[in-house]
């Protein structure tokens, strides 16, 4: 994945990111769950808010949530609420399904989920959202972590 080398790199290449943004809405129902974690990832870690492919692959996604692995799941939360995602539905459906499988995330996820947690608390204090239940085991995975991108 291109975009996840130059994001991992801390490499600027707005035009790149552009391109690639470009190309992979219209192929997006070619991408596993893997494939779009790892984009929605590497757009968010290098700052590049490419919207309508965050649309595309948010579409996608919640279609397709069971088949997200765990890390796939916190990767793709973490994303979306880092570009500042204004739509609480897609985070309903990813708060359910980690709230599932908490039992299975790494200290380092459900620090990047107790992030999304506080995000959507913030941005919809009336949202129910699945996994504020959970608040005080994700705070102390975050605060068990190293101060460091995810």
């Amino acid at each position: 994945n291109t975009v996840w080398a130059f994001a991992t790199a801390a490499v600027a290449a707005p035009e790149l990111f552009e391109a690639i943004a470009g190309e992979a809405r219209t192929r997006i129902r070619e991408f596993n769950p893997q494939a779009m974690a790892n984009t929605v990832w590497a757009f968010a870690t290098a700052g590049v808010a490419a919207e309508r492919l965050f649309e595309a692959i948010a579409g996608v996604a919640v279609n397709r949530i069971g088949d997200f692995n765990t890390q796939g799941l916190a990767n793709t939360a973490w994303a979306f609420a880092c570009i500042g995602w204004k739509q609480s539905d897609l985070f309903t459906v990813l708060g359910s399904a980690l709230s599932e499988r908490l039992s299975k995330l790494k200290d380092m996820h459900k620090s990047q989920v107790y992030l999304v947690t506080v995000y959507v608390r913030v941005e919809w204090p009336h949202v129910e959202f699945p996994l504020s239940t959970h608040l005080q085991s994700l705070r102390s995975a975050y605060t068990r972590q190293e101060p460091r991108p995810s």
